[in-house]
């Protein structure tokens, strides 16, 4: 078994041990933001955002599915209803307006959610791949604890803190390659190449990663989380596999010389894929590889690329790998996934 290089940093704290992952600073952010962003358009065109992104009414099974079925349910960005082991387990959800601290300012949602949060089944899990406001959402948490009291909660190491004081107390935390079993769920933490941080005096003071869940020896889910791409994915597949669905970011990538070291591309996100698929057929050569799905895309405007263009990069860089169009999943707003 290959080790991954620590991730914690001497003086406390966090940081993506791999070479290359370094991000640009306050110096590449204030280029960005100052220079290069002038004149980018920050509120997509209605029209266009109604071409690119239509509404499907969701098939999850309710309230549950069956033991052995595995579905995932797109509700925007990177929140997805996910069912495994007769669970239902949220991710990353994020239900309310704007992916900011306060409610009059930062990003804004230009879709609505596919999956209302008063429809949500009842609810067993839910998890966060790390503290940004665009994957841990204030009110959302504070409206899931309310009517959802029942339900679980786990987050990376130095996130549960923040839970709490919205709300959501008793959450586990969980480090790198860390599992727990919850329920009939085996639930792992892997390794994701990001950063964190709420605000200037925490940045990094949590951890980040992606999450895998299993039902018994089943093919499950992984979820990678914001990230760049990294050398942990054929181990994540080789180890932590298999898995029926994988679902990795495809957007918030331009530009690249200041988003490469924290968020995949089409084309990244599609190395990313083939290399869970090797690792996972280096230990499973008896299954298919898992589906690919998208997702960090289409409803805030947090980068610099068309709105619209990650879903038709990702079709691209999948056919030019001569990659089975039957396993490319990139979902519309509330589109449920069978395994």
């Amino acid at each position: 078994m290959t080790q991954t290089p620590d991730h914690r940093r001497p003086g406390g704290g966090f940081a993506n041990p791999w070479p290359g992952s370094e991000r640009a600073g306050l110096a590449g952010l204030l280029r960005w933001m100052l220079v290069e962003r002038r004149g980018v358009l920050r509120t997509p065109d209605p029209a266009r955002v109604a071409a690119a992104f239509p509404r499907v009414s969701p098939a999850f099974d309710a309230p549950r599915a069956a033991p052995g079925a595995v579905t995932a349910t797109w509700i925007g960005h990177s929140a997805f209803l996910l069912q495994v082991g007769g669970w239902n387990v949220l991710v990353d959800p994020v239900f309310g307006e704007r992916a900011s601290p306060v409610p009059f300012a930062g990003p804004r949602r230009f879709t609505p959610p596919g999956l209302p949060l008063e429809a949500l089944p009842p609810l067993d899990l839910v998890l966060h791949s790390h503290d940004h406001y665009d994957h841990l959402d204030a009110p959302t948490v504070r409206a899931l604890a309310r009517l959802h009291p029942k339900a679980r909660w786990l987050a990376p190491l130095g996130v549960a803190r923040t839970l709490a004081a919205l709300g959501a107390p008793g959450a586990a935390e969980l480090d790198w390659w860390e599992t727990r079993d919850v329920g009939p769920l085996r639930v792992g933490f892997v390794p994701a190449q990001h950063f964190s941080g709420r605000g200037v005096s925490n940045r990094d003071a949590s951890l980040w990663g992606g999450w895998t869940l299993h039902a018994g020896d089943a093919p499950g889910v992984f979820y990678s989380g914001d990230t760049g791409l990294h050398p942990e994915f054929a181990r994540i597949g080789a180890e932590r596999g298999p898995f029926a669905l994988a679902l990795v970011p495809i957007g918030a990538y331009a530009p690249r010389w200041f988003m490469r070291p924290v968020h995949m591309d089409p084309d990244d996100a599609v190395a990313a894929w083939r290399a869970v698929a090797e690792g996972q057929r280096a230990s499973r050569p008896d299954l298919p590889p898992p589906a690919f799905g998208g997702m960090h895309f289409g409803t805030f405007v947090l980068t610099d690329e068309p709105v619209d263009e990650p879903p038709a990069r990702t079709r691209a860089a999948w056919d030019a790998a001569g990659l089975d169009p039957a396993r490319l999943w990139i979902p519309r707003h509330g589109e449920t996934w069978r395994g």
